[in-house]
């Protein structure tokens, strides 16, 4: 895998061991070109795998970037392939591994984008983003007013267009992938 964009356009990335689907090249283009400009902006990526996301947040301009991953075999090639940006671009992810639902509840950090991209057989999809928006209504926000959660989905899944004070305000298609983009609504 190579990252797409930013400062570290063009380097490789390590694929770890176990179950993975990572997100295709056209696919993280396509929707990072959507965000826009990520300079000074945190990022979230829930689900990480590899951390391709993470790292090509940061490459594009993402101030910080936190990622989750609760499989144990993915720990080592994830903190391999993350320590990239500290080597070249002197930025830090964290990393932190447990369960996202975990993780969810936990927090206490605030982001203007997470991206969740559960496994294709994950059930909850609506459950997570529904976690996501009650979070969000606390005072320790998991999502920033205003910010922006993905969610990387099969075509067979069907999301609602609003769950809690998230609005859906797009969809992209990319074969059997959908991506649904949520905005933070106001209260």
């Amino acid at each position: 895998m190579r990252i797409t964009g930013g400062q570290l356009k063009g380097r490789l990335i390590k694929c770890p061991d176990g179950i993975i689907r990572p997100a295709m090249d056209k696919m993280r283009e396509s929707f990072f070109s959507i965000l826009g400009p990520l300079d000074g902006k945190s990022f979230l990526d829930l689900f990480s795998g590899s951390g391709i996301i993470a790292l090509e947040a940061v490459s594009r301009g993402a101030e910080c970037a936190v990622l989750c991953e609760k499989d144990k075999l993915k720990i080592t090639t994830l903190l391999q392939n993350v320590s990239l940006s500290e080597k070249e671009m002197h930025k830090k992810i964290e990393c932190r591994f447990m369960p996202v639902e975990l993780f969810i509840k936990r927090s206490k950090n605030s982001f203007d984008i997470i991206f969740c991209d559960p496994p294709f057989p994950y059930k909850f999809h609506i459950q997570l983003i529904q976690s996501i928006a009650d979070k969000s209504r606390t005072p320790n926000a998991l999502l920033k007013k205003n910010g922006t959660v993905l969610i990387h989905r099969p075509a067979e899944i069907d999301m609602p267009d609003t769950i809690g004070c998230l609005v859906k305000k797009d969809k992209r298609v990319y074969g059997r992938s959908i991506v649904d983009f949520y905005q933070k609504g106001f209260d």
